[in-house]
Parts: C-alpha cells; structure tokens; sequence
C-alpha cells in the first residue's frame, strides 16, 4: 500500500520457489490493476548459495547450494506466472518477469537494457552479504524518493550479509527502518 501512489516497478532478489513473486504480482493486481507499467521482477539463481563470503557468517544455512529448487521448478513457476498473467485486467501486457541467473551481473544487465526503470519496492531475500550489496548498489539511482526497500533477514544473527551490505550502502542512520510486526527479522525503509 506504501507505493500505490508511486511510480516503478517491484523488484525481488531471491525468489527461491516464487511465493513471494506472485504474492507481489497479486498485490498489484488488486491495488493496482491498470497500471501495466508497474512490472514484478524476480532475480534469482534458483541453483541456491555462490560465493559465501566471511561477512555472510556460520550459520547451518550458509553452504553452498541451500535454497536451490527442483530441476525443472523454473518452467512450473514460468506456467503460474503464466496464468497470473492471464487472470489479470490487460493480461496482453506482460507485468511480471524472471531474470534467472546472478542478480549482482544481471541486475546491471537489466537495468542497462532497461533506461526507463524506475523502482518503488525492492525486496531483498539473498541472505548474502556480496549479491545484497551489489544489487543495492545498481537500484539505487533507480530509486524513486518513497520507494520502499524491505529485508528479509535484517538484524539475524544467522544471516549477517544482508544488514552489513544495507549499512554500507545506505547506512543505518540515515533512513528509519522499521520492522514487520509479524516477524522479528523482516523489515524495510523509505528512500527519501
């Protein structure tokens, strides 16, 4: 509801089985339904963890490889999105996309083929320190004043990547950042 009344797109990094993906894309559709220029754009490996680095930590989770999907997953999230699509008011427009690969080189990528960008939510479920904060890094010039920027696990002792690459790309003191109130390690920030 924060971006109803903002210009830009959504974008998730690390979609994993796409529950969030389309919970974005049936949020739009409610809130928002003919708006065409409001796209849902998920980032993901979906091959799970590369390149953990010292700042990501020790947690159980953190090896290479956790969160990875089902081989052939990519082509049954692309038929639900598919239907998504199809359900919705302009369905010959397509509003919601899967870049499948590293997010830190095909972020750059898609915004490079993509001037016109412009980003009101960005939702961050990476875990790790090294892609967070090269994503953060090449969305924020895309970035319309408002937008929304959430975490998945800020603040978690487990997963230290995501809160070390926030503070050093917009630091902790110059944004207030709330928390959800249903989960005690999801949180987000208004870019102002």
């Amino acid at each position: 509801e924060k971006i109803i009344d903002l210009p830009g797109s959504i974008f998730e990094f690390g979609c994993w089985y796409g529950a969030n993906l389309i919970l974005f894309e049936s949020l739009r559709a409610i809130y928002d339904p003919y708006n065409y220029t409001r796209k849902v754009i998920g980032f993901d490996t979906f091959n799970g963890y590369e390149g953990i680095s010292g700042n990501d930590g020790n947690g159980s989770l953190i090896k290479k490889g956790q969160y990875s999907v089902t081989e052939d997953y990519s082509d049954h999230l692309n038929n639900l999105i598919s239907y998504h699509q199809k359900e919705n008011v302009l369905s010959q427009k397509n509003k919601i996309d899967i870049v499948k690969g590293d997010a830190s080189k095909s972020i750059v990528e898609y915004l490079k083929n993509n001037p016109q960008t412009m980003i009101s939510l960005a939702y961050f479920d990476m875990q790790l320190y090294a892609p967070t904060k090269a994503c953060l890094e090449a969305i924020k010039p895309f970035l319309v004043k408002g937008a929304v920027i959430a975490m998945d696990e800020i603040n978690n002792e487990d997963f230290p990547g995501e809160t070390i690459a926030l503070k050093e790309v917009f630091g902790l003191g110059n944004y207030k950042i709330y928390k959800s109130k249903f989960l005690p390690d999801r949180s987000y920030m208004i870019y102002e």
